[in-house]
Parts: C-alpha cells; sequence; structure tokens
C-alpha cells in the first residue's frame, strides 16, 4: 500500500514537473520568437545539426520541417560570408567562444543578417565532442542603426554646409553637449570636450559679453528660450557673427535643460552691412541728383517700389503707403496729362521704352517739371509684367536752362549793340567805302553817255564803261550787304563758313579806317582751310573788334596789321597782329573783363563779347605781348570731326 502511495506521488511530481518544464519550454520559444533568438547545437562527433523551432524561423523554414546538416547550413550562408565564417569557427574550435555576425540567404532569397555565439562543451580532455549556441536575427536591429549612421551623417553634413552647430545646456549652467561643427564654429578644439559657461563667455566679443551672459542667466530663470545676434573672437584673433537660438526642455512643470544651435552668419551678416551701405549711398545719391526709382505692375497698376526721393518729389506721405494709380494721375499737370497717358498706354501696347518730360502740379499751385524713363520688364514667356524706371526732377534744370536762354539773348542783344555802336563809330569811313564805288559808277556812267553821242556811237567804249557801272555798283551792294548783315538783329544761325573768306570781307570793309590812320594790312592766311560750322555774323563780329582795336593801338603812329590763319594740332588757329603801343602788362589778367577799356571814349565791351562768341563755338581767345611793338590776339576753332578724319587720311 505504501509502495503504490509513494509511487503515485512520484508519477504526480512528474506529472507536475513535466507540465512545469512543457510550460518553461513553451515560455522560452515565445521568448525566443519575440527576441528572434534561437539556439542551436552541432554534434561534431555525427556533424549532424539540431535547431530550435525560432532558429528554423530566422533561417525562413518552417519549425522542424527537416533535419539539418552543416552541408545545408552552409548552403545557406552568403557566398561573400562562408569563408570568414568558418574561419572564425576553427579559430575557435580551441575552446574559444565564437561571437560573430553574418548574412544568410532564406529560401525566398531574402538576406538577412544574424548574431551567433557558441561554446564547446568537451567530455574527453582535449577533445571536443559537440558545439552548442545561439543565433539572433538583427537584421531590423542593423537597418536601424544603418539608417541612424545616415541619419547622423547628414546631419553632420548638413550642419557644416549650413555652418550650423547644436548644443545642450544643463539647468546647473553647464554644456552637456556640442556638435562638431560647433567646435569649427568657435575655433575649439573638440578634445577638450564642451567648453564651461565661463571659457564660452571668453570667447565672444567683449562688447557682447554682459549682454550673453545677461541672456543665459535669465533663461533658466524664467524658462525661457533666446534668439539673439552676438560676435565672437577666435583664437585666432578672427572676428565672427553668430546667431545663438535656444529653447527650453520641459517635463510637467520641471526644467530639464535646454538645447539650441548657433549659425555662423558672419558672410550674410557682411553682406547685409554691404547691401545697407549700398542702399543708403543710393538714396543719398537720389537725394543729391533728384532722381527716384520705381516700379509697377501692369494687371492692377499698383506701384510695387517707391524709393524715398519718390516720395520727396511727388509730395506723397511714405507713412500713408504707396498712392493709387489714379492718385498719381492727379497729380499731373492738367494740360500734360493726356499726353502722359498716351505715352505710357502706348509703351504697354508696344511693350517698349518710354521717356517723356511733364509737369507735376501741387495743391498750392507750385509746378515741378518731371523727366521719366520707364523699362518694360518681361516674363520667360514674353509677357509684361511691370514697368521699372526713374523720375528725376528737373525744375531746377528747367529754371537754370530758362536764364541761360534769357541771358543769351541778353547776350546776343548786347553783341549787336557792340556791332552797331561800333559801326556808328565808323561812319564817317563806312560812308567813304560806300561813296567811292558810287562815284566811280556815276562817272564810268557818263562816259557811257558820251560814247554813245558820238556819231556813229563807239559801242566798244560804252560796252566798257557799262561793265564798270556794273563793277563798281555790286561793290557798293556788298559793302551795304556787310554793314547791313552787322545791323541786323537776329538769332544765331550756324553754317559752314569759309573763315579766310571772312577775313577778306572785314580788311575790305575796315579799308577806310586803315587808310585814314595810314595803317597797311597784310595777311597770311593757310590755303584750303577746311570750313567749320559757325555763325558768320558773330565772327565777323570777333574779326571786327580785334582789326578795330588794333587800329586803335596805332591810330597816332600807323602801323602795320597782319592777320594770319594755320591749321594746328587739329585745329583752326587765327592771330590779329598790330605794332602799336602794346598791352598794359599790369592789366594783363582784366583785358577780357566786361566794362574794362583802355580808350577814352571805349565801352569796354569789345573783348569781352569777342571771348564769349570763341567759346561759345569751343574755342579758345588769348593775348601775347609782341618781342618789339604792339600784340597779338589768337583764338582758335575746332574743326567738324569728319572734316579731321580727311585731315587725318588725306581721302
Amino acid at each position: 500500500m505504501t509502495d503504490m502511495e509513494d509511487r503515485k506521488r512520484a508519477e504526480e511530481a512528474l506529472e507536475l514537473m513535466s507540465r512545469d518544464l512543457q510550460e518553461s519550454k513553451t515560455r522560452l520559444e515565445e521568448a525566443q520568437r519575440i527576441a528572434h533568438v534561437g539556439y542551436w547545437v552541432w554534434d561534431l562527433e555525427n556533424d549532424g545539426l539540431t535547431w530550435s523551432d525560432e532558429t528554423y524561423r530566422i533561417f525562413g523554414l518552417r519549425p522542424q520541417e527537416r533535419s539539418m546538416s552543416v552541408e545545408a547550413f552552409q548552403e545557406m550562408i552568403h557566398p561573400e560570408d562562408r569563408e570568414f565564417l568558418f574561419r572564425a569557427m576553427q579559430e575557435a574550435s580551441g575552446g574559444g567562444r565564437p561571437d560573430i555576425e553574418f548574412r544568410i540567404v532564406r529560401p525566398s532569397g531574402e538576406v538577412r543578417i544574424v548574431h551567433s555565439q557558441g561554446a564547446v562543451t568537451k567530455d574527453v580532455p582535449w577533445q571536443p565532442r559537440q558545439r552548442s549556441g545561439i543565433v539572433q536575427d538583427i537584421t531590423d536591429r542593423k537597418r536601424a542603426e544603418k539608417a541612424l549612421q545616415q541619419t547622423q551623417f547628414y546631419l553632420v553634413e548638413g550642419q557644416r554646409l549650413a555652418h550650423m552647430g547644436s548644443w545642450a545646456f544643463n539647468p546647473c549652467g553647464f554644456f552637456d553637449y556640442w556638435s562638431q561643427e560647433l567646435f569649427k564654429i568657435y575655433g575649439l578644439d573638440p578634445q577638450n570636450g564642451a567648453p564651461t559657461l565661463e571659457q564660452y563667455l571668453a570667447t565672444v566679443h567683449p562688447q557682447d559679453r554682459d549682454f550673453m551672459a545677461n541672456t543665459i542667466k535669465r533663461m533658466p530663470a524664467e524658462h525661457s528660450g533666446c534668439d539673439v545676434k552676438k560676435r565672437i573672437v577666435r583664437a585666432d584673433g578672427e572676428l565672427r557673427y553668430i546667431r545663438w537660438v535656444g529653447i527650453p526642455v520641459v517635463e510637467g512643470e520641471v526644467l530639464k535643460g535646454f538645447l539650441g544651435t548657433a549659425i555662423d552668419i558672419t558672410e550674410q551678416e557682411l553682406l547685409t552691412r554691404e547691401l545697407e551701405r549700398r542702399q543708403a549711398h543710393l538714396t543719398e545719391a537720389q537725394k543729391l541728383t533728384h532722381t527716384a526709382s520705381w516700379a509697377w505692375r501692369l494687371p492692377d497698376r499698383k506701384a510695387v517700389h517707391l524709393s524715398e526721393e519718390w516720395y520727396r518729389i511727388y509730395g506723397f506721405d511714405p507713412a500713408e503707403g504707396a498712392p493709387t494709380w489714379e492718385e498719381y494721375l492727379e497729380c499731373v499737370h492738367p494740360e500734360d496729362r493726356l499726353r502722359w497717358t498716351d505715352t505710357v498706354e502706348s509703351a504697354i501696347v508696344e511693350k517698349t521704352d518710354y521717356d517723356q518730360a511733364f509737369r507735376i502740379l501741387f495743391p498750392n499751385g507750385k509746378v515741378k517739371w518731371i523727366h521719366t524713363v520707364g523699362h518694360p520688364a518681361l516674363s520667360d514667356t514674353g509677357d509684361l509684367e511691370q514697368f521699372v524706371g526713374s523720375s528725376t526732377d528737373t525744375t531746377e534744370l528747367k529754371s537754370a536752362e530758362q536764364e541761360r536762354e534769357r541771358l543769351r539773348q541778353l547776350e546776343a542783344d548786347l553783341a549787336h549793340t557792340n556791332r552797331v555802336s561800333t559801326l556808328g563809330e565808323m561812319a564817317a569811313s563806312l560812308a567813304h567805302e560806300i561813296k567811292q564805288p558810287i562815284a566811280a559808277a556815276i562817272t564810268s556812267a557818263n562816259s557811257c553817255i558820251e560814247w554813245l553821242a558820238h556819231e556813229p556811237p563807239n559801242l566798244d567804249r560804252a560796252r566798257a564803261a557799262a561793265a564798270q557801272i556794273d563793277k563798281y555798283g555790286n561793290r557798293a551792294a556788298e559793302i551795304i550787304d556787310r554793314i547791313r548783315s552787322l545791323y541786323k538783329k537776329s538769332p544765331p544761325q550756324h553754317e559752314l563758313v569759309d573763315v579766310n573768306g571772312i577775313v577778306h570781307e572785314m580788311l575790305t570793309l575796315l579799308k577806310g579806317e586803315a587808310t585814314r590812320s595810314s595803317i597797311a594790312t597784310r595777311t597770311e592766311l593757310a590755303a584750303e582751310l577746311p570750313e567749320i560750322m559757325a555763325d558768320r555774323v558773330q565772327l565777323q563780329q570777333v574779326f571786327m573788334n580785334l582789326m578795330l582795336n588794333a587800329f586803335e593801338a596805332m591810330r597816332d603812329s600807323g602801323g602795320e596789321l597782319t592777320v594770319k590763319s594755320e591749321l594746328q594740332d587739329g585745329q583752326l588757329q587765327f592771330s590779329v597782329s598790330d605794332t602799336g603801343v602794346g598791352l598794359p602788362m599790369e592789366k594783363m589778367d582784366q583785358i577780357f573783363s566786361a566794362f574794362f577799356t583802355t580808350k577814352p571814349q571805349g565801352s569796354g565791351m569789345g573783348l569781352a563779347i569777342s571771348r564769349s562768341i570763341v567759346e561759345s563755338h569751343g574755342g579758345q581767345l588769348w593775348a601775347t605781348a609782341n618781342n618789339g611793338r604792339g600784340a597779338t590776339f589768337y583764338f582758335i576753332l575746332p574743326i567738324l570731326a569728319e572734316n579731321r578724319q580727311v585731315l587725318a587720311t588725306g581721302t
């Protein structure tokens, strides 16, 4: 009875143990499945393999679907890892614990990465009997590690390209982390680890250090972040601009620290400052030149850019924003508005530039002159998108032009008065010059009558006398025409003139004055001088003034007047010389000044007007004292560009 009870208790205990073992096995297999860990046993004597269910699953097989051998296992190893794997196993056969990673190829062709660890069980000293171990599928972990490494590479490379580093700062006032790029930005050695707060502040520019220290002090106190710009000075003395951005890390209400970035913005900062400097220069230049820039888009006629000077010129308040198209059009002078609108609309249709001058009218009645230039901006497809351009306040220029025109008119009137006055002083001489050919013509007319009265009439002699009448009559007419042209009041008229011809005309006109003062005249005129664009009457006045001044200087003693012309350095040079009393050396710098004269009855305007005429033709007028007696007045005049080319090439 006792034996049966003992056996029954033993059987129950065995059944309980078996059940516990089965449960343990089940839990173990479940743990292996979850962890992707299987075990294996290699019978070295029989070359057989025993795998757990999870090992089968790792290798892509159904659990225990077939018995495994070393040969079958070898076939499942990735070809590139077989030699390496078995070499490692042979090296570990002496009793080591192989710990290796290798790839396998499942029957489906899928490649997996496994990690295997094993040990050698010894039955007889130094004679291995079997090897056992575990194998784990680490494919997902390896892929995650690779993805993490790639992400880390991208992060590091991105920070390098962006010149941006990252950092972590704890509430106790220490840096927990600095990225590699941050060390590069600050010029610090990463081997020394993240700097202390004192070391960090030592890199900050002295002028920014207190501000940065207060910012760091405020952050943990207020649980707030920061976004500041500061300067640092590297160990080599280089100055860099840094944007420092940090955010607090809070769990519940507990501050865990700060995470942030530091960006090297030196290039952007220098570029921004350069752009600001250029903008300031452009604004100042626009202000000085009264020139504004603008741009307006076509669809809605709205301004997309108006410079500060534009608002100043047009009198709009920039604080109120850009005016509408209608408001702008309203400020255009009513008399110019239609023309302005037509010009702009035509430029829109033709997609072309426009350039026009117009007036704007202010509410108080003030008027400004504006010169505006617009240029079309086209899209890649050729559509007109907007116009850009400039507007210049030309009011002062217009006023100056009007004043210059008024002065030119006054100068012309003064020159005319000077000519009339001079001709008035020469009335007796001019009357003699006119009377002489008329008297000769009358004498020839009488002779002609007498020759015709003969019986028979002497037609040859009469014809010769009639020719003389024609000659003297034409001479008188020429003198009268020259006098008349000098008397005539008309605006300047530039035409091609032969200056040598003007010299001869004036010597003929002033012949009586020269004879009366016992003055001989002589010319040395270069042959074939090119014609120039000039006002004939004005050049006549210059020669007349210079010749009469020379006559005046020789009035009491007589002498010789010499007029020369020559081509010199691509310009025409003329000179009028006399053998008179000469120039007052102590007042040489005053002789061309208005109202300066050495004559008792002179107006002092002749030389001033002459210089003004010569300079208005692009030339120069000056005077020098002769080595002997008298003085010489020189003036040069430019020749036409095409004539200059002919003279240079000979063609």
